[in-house]
């Protein structure tokens, strides 16, 4: 009897851990900072810095210029769904929405206002 009491807290503590590693592995994958290339707008190929963060357990970040690292706008609202986020933010006297999508352990694909293809690729700090 004591050996079935085991072994059923050692499932139920083993189930306990996979479920939070799982959700920790969808939320935490977008936390950093992304070099974004958004081609095609009608003020041509567009680069910008998409830096997130997690405050709260809800992810929140800046969108910075490429070129001088200058904030051009806070992200207002970002919305999670399995590999995916949308961040919202208000630029150039718009409010935007990029939706980017998980390619890979280092790359995003996705778009801008649903319009505009948009790439990305993480930019990590060098050691």
């Amino acid at each position: 009897m004591k050996k079935l009491q085991i072994l059923l807290t050692g499932l139920v503590l083993l189930v306990l851990l996979s479920v939070n590693v799982k959700g920790q592995d969808k939320t935490d994958y977008f936390i950093g900072k992304w070099d974004i290339f958004v081609a095609g707008t009608p003020n041509g190929d567009v680069k910008f810095i998409l830096s997130l963060e997690r405050k709260d357990g809800l992810l929140s970040g800046t969108v910075n210029d490429a070129a001088t690292n200058a904030e051009i706008s806070k992200v207002t609202k970002v919305e999670e769904k399995d590999q995916t986020i949308t961040a919202y933010f208000f630029a150039e006297g718009h409010d935007l929405s990029l939706f980017l999508d998980k390619k890979d352990d280092v790359n995003v694909v996705g778009n801008l206002l649903n319009m505009f293809d948009a790439t990305g690729k993480r930019i990590t700090e060098a050691k």
